[in-house]
């Protein structure tokens, strides 16, 4: 069975008088463990795509399922109940609580979910070193690099151990070698078996996953593996 599943899916909504067709009935499978990469230009309906995903959005017509859930049909606290539990996010501006240290920013979800304290920190500590920052852990946002703070944000999507990781543009706000770092550490969580979508309009960055979904005026454009280096 597909981790993802998304038959016929249509996203419209109304901007003043115009109706804008943000999808329009794709249609997509993505398995258990794949490395995918979201791509298009400015409008082209990836953010779209990714909200719906993530189930941050519902779309207008169509199914998604989910690791078995069918999302298409959930309310808004059953969507909320469904990220927290399947999906962990990472976004180009980090989002870190800027007065909590390293440690009490990844337990965040955790809290959420109304784990106990005891639990919470040892799968933090967990998390926190899966992404290489074992000592990072009482540090502050503004004590850290822009790297490791997207290393922090990392391990918070992780502590869940979500059934995906959506990562929206997250090399975006890092210099090009703190962004290669990042980008290595994607791929070893890959190599983990992690499922990883990444959304991005960088062809570099794309490169980095196993097949690219290419979207243009709300369809797929192509949908390739990436060819692998050989020799």
């Amino acid at each position: 069975m597909s981790l993802i599943r998304l038959q016929k899916i249509s996203r419209r909504y109304q901007m003043g008088t115009e109706m804008v067709h943000a999808l329009r009935e794709i249609s997509l499978d993505i398995q258990r463990g794949e490395y995918v990469a979201i791509m298009g230009p400015s409008g082209s309906g990836k953010s779209t795509l990714m909200n719906l995903i993530g189930c941050l959005d519902t779309p207008t017509s169509g199914d998604y399922e989910l690791n078995g859930s069918r999302v298409s049909e959930m309310n808004d606290n059953q969507l909320a109940e469904i990220r927290n539990r399947e999906i962990g996010f990472v976004f180009q501006t980090f989002n870190l609580l800027p007065r909590s240290d390293a440690l009490r920013n990844v337990e965040l979800p955790l809290i959420y979910s109304g784990m106990a304290s005891g639990e919470r920190r040892a799968l933090a500590r967990e998390a926190l070193a899966s992404v290489g920052l074992s000592d990072r852990a009482h540090h502050r946002p503004n004590e850290l690099s822009g790297g490791q703070r997207q290393r922090v944000a990392v391990a918070r999507a992780l502590v869940n151990k979500p059934s995906i990781l959506l990562a929206d543009e997250p090399t975006g706000n890092l210099d090009s070698k703190t962004g290669t770092e990042i980008m290595a550490l994607f791929q070893l969580l890959a190599d983990r078996g992690n499922t990883i979508i990444l959304v991005t309009h960088e062809e570099e960055v794309a490169l980095n996953a196993a097949r690219i979904i290419r979207i243009r005026d709300g369809l797929i454009a192509s949908d390739e593996p990436v060819p692998t280096e050989t020799g």
